[in-house]
């Protein structure tokens, strides 16, 4: 049994006319009554029975029929659906990104894709969370491209980086180190840290900065995202160390420049290797690809650091 088949025997049965049918379908007669004997065939029972000079359905044609017809029917539903989400003008993109994305950085980039009259009837599905589960939603095809961390141990992944972040120590503005601009971390080893826990792609970077200067941080508790950490260090339950992000600047915390030890923090574009591409996903993936010389500049100079 085959869709051409099914085709065939759908045409025929609102028909009920060889010839007629055979027309409608530019074939030749015996074509389309060798394929329907087939179809009869394989399924073990007459679907039409002769009556005059014309056919019609047998009650197990009608029976197969309404089964046919809804089938044929989802097939060319899932067939326009499935071409409306890769037209390169009308598709959809599912995007993730981390946390510290979503106030700023994503609206505006999403805002100047739109600001090209061919890019306005693309549609995107969003997605927040860390790192490390934006990359497992990447390998299981929930996202078609994410912003996020880079990922050690990641062969199947590509990952380009599209700008830089600054990360800061944030303290409570009663915290003795609110007198300072800048701070060293070495400076900061008596004090109690709020954390990123270990699904964060931040992690491990910031592990690496408390590594360069020789101590391990007292951690007080773990946080899984950058508004968190901010209210928890704005009641002074702890410092840390974050990006230079908007959201930070809803609270009532003190941002402390760290100079020492230099480090630099990236975002990258990820997506999976060897994975087909819809047109519309390679579209907005050039779009940000070749934006990302403006995304580096604004970073030096806005305190909106995606």
């Amino acid at each position: 049994m085959n869709l051409k088949q099914l085709e065939y025997f759908r045409v025929l049965a609102g028909m009920e006319h060889v010839t007629l049918a055979a027309e409608k379908l530019s074939i030749t007669q015996p074509n389309l009554t060798y394929a329907i004997s087939e179809l009869e065939k394989e399924l073990g029972v007459f679907l039409f029975e002769k009556q005059g000079r014309n056919i019609k359905l047998t009650k197990y044609g009608r029976f197969f029929l309404n089964y046919v017809t809804n089938s044929l029917n989802e097939l060319e539903k899932g067939e326009k659906e499935l071409k409306r989400l890769v037209n390169p003008t009308h598709g959809t993109i599912d995007l993730a990104f981390i946390y510290t994305l979503g106030p700023h950085f994503v609206p505006n980039m999403i805002k100047t894709f739109f600001s090209e009259e061919a890019n306005k009837n693309i549609s995107f599905n969003f997605s927040q969370g860390n790192t490390k589960n934006i990359i497992q939603g990447l390998k299981e095809e929930k996202f078609d491209l994410a912003f996020c961390s880079y990922v050690e141990n990641e062969p199947n992944i590509n990952f380009i980086p599209v700008t830089e972040q600054e990360l800061v120590l944030i303290v409570s503005k009663d915290h003795p180190l609110a007198a300072f601009d800048t701070i060293d971390l070495k400076e900061t080893e008596p004090y109690p840290f709020v954390y990123y826990n270990k699904l964060s792609g931040l992690r491990p970077i910031i592990d690496d900065l408390f590594a360069k200067v020789d101590f391990s941080p007292k951690i007080i508790c773990e946080v899984e995202e950058d508004s968190a950490a901010g209210g928890l260090v704005s009641i002074n339950y702890g410092i840390a160390v974050v990006p230079n992000a908007w959201v930070i600047k809803q609270f009532d915390v003190k941002t402390l420049k760290i100079v020492n030890p230099p480090h630099k923090r990236f975002i990258y574009l990820a997506y999976m290797k060897n994975k087909y591409l819809s047109p519309t996903v390679h579209l907005f993936k050039d779009f940000v690809l070749n934006g990302r010389e403006d995304h580096f500049k604004n970073s030096e100079n806005s305190d909106l650091l995606i």
